[in-house]
């Protein structure tokens, strides 16, 4: 009740508090300072001191007081500000021409002739705070009864004794030991007033001077005005200005407002008993939040660490079969090492006795034994057939680990929000509304509905380089019949859905997407009932950097292709193009290639260009393409024919070209032996482009993937 017994100009307790036409009280004093001026002739008509009865808030509104900014009239400055923010202005010379707006509504209402006085005072709430200070004095002087002279505060009260105690005469006459030990001390509060006081503060509290009419001061109030709604005296009945108003005797209207502010009461206790116990649910709640979040906690260290064992299980198998590998490797190897010696050592030896046959000078001796030497010879060069002194195995492991769907299911694992109970009751009303249907299937005929929501199969869900592929399934019990799924992706950085499948099939891999790019998909079904909703979003992000070989369906015929598509020659004198198998349209990217054979000193072309170059001569020399050629000293950038950009430094044998394409600036950056060749920017830069060789037969190079683009590039 504190803060409703405060002014809201000062902040303190309200002093001689008056009733403005908002229901709203203000001290004297402050609405004093509170008053403004407003332009001379620019009164409102009608006005709270007037006494019109007519009189209501948006009357009000409309005699709303000119401000500052849109009068134009008269600076007005604060001279203070109050405890609440509130802006206080001086106080006037007049009332004339004056208003006064209230500072918790901001309503504003005009001065009469009367100026304040035309405001009633508010001598209920008066009485309220002389009452409410009275007690708090009351509270804050209860003093010791057993002190002899000059009593100080009570520190404690002893409930069975009811007497109060300061510290030292509560150890002195009431120490806590014997039998007084079992008496309780508790805080001490102000004890109720005795018979006597009450029938001396009851003549007070009806002795209180009546309240009297603001307008006739010797006459008391008797009546109320309904429509007005303001207390009348006799004398303002006589004045005629409530002759057509419906007025009541104010006991009974007096009454009958207590009863109304009872039950509303009531209502706003009922209200602060609810706002208790959520309170406390609130308060309840947080505890299990944070016991919850302790549990959940563990539970999902506990999920990691499975899943942490099992890839260290993972592992361990893995290490198994490359152990075994090399094993049998290094045992293939060391038998063709123990076997070829053997072979050496007798094929040594005879060579050794066949030059000292051949240092005999007797020819008969010779002659006997010349031929079967000589088929021994013979026999021992066949064992050196083909193959025999190639290494059965290689060096080279034939165990490929393809961690990436692996690394993008990790990547994508994430909680899911489990509805099921929060939309339990909306389901509860649709089966009441489908009453029928419930009906249905109880006598075995069951109605078509739409397909429910498709399930996205996180762990079948995964992308691959520049494609992502889904999976997803119907949970409907009984089963639902599904014509098709639609299935949708937005643009890659969070744009409008466009459909990507529809058809029956339950798994949807989608080619060409942007690399190092984050897409949301969504499938949903429909059959002829019609569409069902959409399944929850899954993000997809797809390779940071872009892994890929050259494309043999799209190369020159001439084109010759070796390890794995990745390593390019060719088999004419004229220069042939060859592109890549990956398509760029925005973003960033950077690729290698090594140089392999280079005879003769030919130019080849390196760069990018669309699907549709010509592939019969050099890169570059038509518009679909954009390349940078090199010989071994200098090299050019070129497209359209256009030779732009010379710079010394040619490639060799064991020399590396690094490409760098820019889409967000459309430039190309090459880099010969990490030595950098550009930017150069193109205008026309924009769509989709491979990337692109060209070469003859006289070079050979090997294409690097999946590189990280090169930091401190000069720009």
């Amino acid at each position: 009740m504190d803060e409703e017994l405060k002014c809201p100009v000062c902040g303190s307790l309200f002093k001689e508090p008056i009733l403005l036409p908002c229901s709203h009280n203000v001290c004297s004093a402050c609405a004093r300072n509170i008053i403004v001026q407003t332009p001379d002739g620019e009164t409102p008509p009608h006005s709270r001191a007037s006494g019109n009865s007519d009189y209501d808030y948006l009357d009000m509104d409309k005699m709303s007081m000119y401000s500052e900014t849109d009068s134009g009239y008269g600076s007005y400055t604060p001279c203070l500000k109050s405890p609440n923010g509130l802006r206080v202005f001086p106080p006037t010379l007049a009332n004339r021409h004056c208003s006064i707006t209230c500072p918790l509504c901001h309503r504003s209402v005009s001065l009469d002739e009367r100026g304040l006085r035309g405001f009633p005072r508010n001598r209920l709430l008066e009485a309220i705070v002389a009452r409410y200070q009275q007690n708090r004095a009351a509270s804050n002087a209860v003093k010791c009864q057993l002190c002899d002279r000059n009593p100080v505060d009570a520190t404690v009260m002893c409930e069975q004794c009811d007497v109060f105690y300061c510290t030292p005469c509560q150890q002195r006459c009431h120490p806590s030991r014997g039998p007084l030990a079992k008496h309780r001390l508790v805080p001490p509060t102000q004890p109720p007033p005795s018979a006597s006081q009450q029938q001396q503060q009851q003549p007070t509290a009806t002795a209180r001077k009546p309240t009297t009419c603001a307008e006739h001061e010797a006459e008391n109030y008797n009546m109320y005005c309904m429509n007005c709604k303001l207390p009348l005296c006799q004398h303002c009945l006589e004045d005629g200005k409530h002759s057509k108003h419906d007025v009541k005797p104010i006991t009974i209207m007096w009454k009958m407002h207590k009863g109304q502010l009872s039950q509303a009461l009531n209502g706003v206790s009922d209200k602060a008993k609810d706002a208790k116990e959520f309170l406390v649910q609130l308060k309840n709640m947080l505890q299990q939040i944070q016991e919850g979040g302790v549990e959940f906690e563990a539970c999902l260290v506990a999920q990691c660490d499975s899943l942490i064992e099992a890839l260290t299980r993972q592992r361990a198998k893995l290490l198994t079969k490359v152990n075994k590998e090399r094993d049998y490797k290094l045992k293939v190897v060391r038998d063709q090492i123990t076997h070829c010696t053997m072979k050496l050592r007798q094929t040594t030896g005879m060579m050794e006795y066949c030059l000292e046959v051949i240092k005999e000078n007797d020819p008969s001796g010779f002659l006997l034994i010349s031929d079967a030497l000589i088929k021994r010879v013979q026999g021992s060069q066949e064992q050196w057939v083909k193959g025999a002194l190639q290494p059965k195995v290689g060096p080279e492991y034939d165990l490929t680990l393809n961690t990436d769907p692996l690394l993008q299911t990790i990547l994508q694992l994430d909680f899911t929000q489990a509805k099921d109970v929060q939309e339990a009751p909306t389901l509860i009303k649709q089966m009441h509304a489908n009453g029928g249907q419930k009906e249905a299937e109880s006598t075995g005929a069951q109605t078509p509905t739409a397909p429910p929501a498709p399930l996205l199969q996180l762990e079948k869900c995964c992308t691959r380089n520049n494609s992502a592929t889904l999976a997803w399934r119907i949970t409907a019990v009984p089963p639902v019949q599904v014509d098709a799924y639609v299935l949708e992706l937005d643009d890659g950085n969070g744009g409008q859905y466009r459909e990507v499948y529809v058809g029956k099939e339950t798994v949807c891999t989608v080619d060409g997407l942007h690399f190092n790019s984050s897409y949301n998909a969504r499938v949903k079904a429909y059959n002829s009932v019609g569409v069902g909703p959409y399944s929850k979003t899954v993000i997809l992000k797809t390779s940071d950097v872009a892994w890929f070989s050259f494309d043999p369906l799209s190369a020159h015929r001439d084109i010759v292709l070796s390890n794995e598509n990745q390593t390019v020659s060719c088999s004419s004198y004229d220069d042939r193009v060859v592109l890549g198998t990956a398509a760029f349209s925005k973003g960033v990217h950077y690729w290698e290639l090594s140089v392999d054979r280079y005879d003769n000193h030919p130019d080849p072309a390196f760069g990018v260009a669309r699907i549709n170059t010509v592939k019969d001569m050099m890169l570059g020399k038509d518009d679909k393409a954009w390349a940078m050629y090199v010989d071994n000293n200098r090299s050019w950038f070129m497209h359209n024919n256009s030779h732009t950009n010379r710079a010394e430094g040619g490639i060799s044998k064991g020399s590396t070209v690094g490409i760098l394409l820019d889409l967000n600036k459309r430039s190309l950056t090459f880099f010969i032996n990490k030595e950098q060749h550009g930017p150069v920017a193109f205008e026309n830069l924009e769509g989709v482009f491979m990337p692109a060789v060209s070469l003859n037969r006289n070079v050979q190079v090997t294409l690097l993937t999946g590189l990280e683009v090169p930091k401190n590039i000069k720009q």
